[in-house]
Formats: C-alpha cells, sequence, structure tokens
C-alpha cells in the first residue's frame, strides 16, 4: 500500500478532500521525523511506537580491500507495534 492508496482510503471513509487529507498525512510524517530527529520516541496507543535506537560504534570490513573502517556510533529509526496491531496480523 503506497501514501495514494492511503489518501485514496481515508478519502473514500471520510469524504474529506484529497488535497486536504494528502497536507494531513504529510504533516503526520513531518512530526514523526522531527520528533525523532530530536530523539525523542513517539508512541501512537493501540498502533504502535516509533524509537529511536543508537547503535554502537563497531569496526567493519571492506573484504576486497582488506582493511578494517571504524563506523560510529549512530542513531537508527525502528517502529514497535503494538500487541493488539500483532495479534490482529497472527489471525
Amino acid at each position: 500500500m503506497t501514501k495514494a492508496h492511503i489518501v485514496n482510503e481515508i478519502t473514500k471513509n471520510t469524504g474529506v478532500d484529497k488535497e486536504m487529507v494528502l497536507n494531513i498525512i504529510e504533516a503526520f510524517m513531518e512530526a514523526i521525523k522531527n520528533s525523532m530527529a530530536q530523539e525523542e520516541n513517539v508512541y501512537l496507543r493501540g498502533f504502535g511506537s516509533f524509537v529511536v535506537k543508537k547503535r554502537a560504534q563497531k569496526t567493519a570490513r571492506n573484504i576486497p580491500k582488506n582493511t578494517a573502517m571504524i563506523i560510529p556510533e549512530h542513531n537508527i529509526p525502528s517502529f514497535k507495534p503494538a500487541k493488539t496491531f500483532t495479534e490482529l496480523l497472527k489471525k
């Protein structure tokens, strides 16, 4: 499912204009990205959590060149679905 499919589905279910729905979805995604960029987690009860995880510094190998390189500590985004969400998918 793409963003366009989501917009069409919401428009069909609510009767709200497509352009308005698209603007709301864009603002929603931007708010989540901005919160996570500031290392704040986002919790949506009944849906799931967008969590910032820290990856520790590690040494990696470039096999073709046979060299080692250090990958610095960094943050990555992660999504953890709510229990009700995972139960729905198991059915």
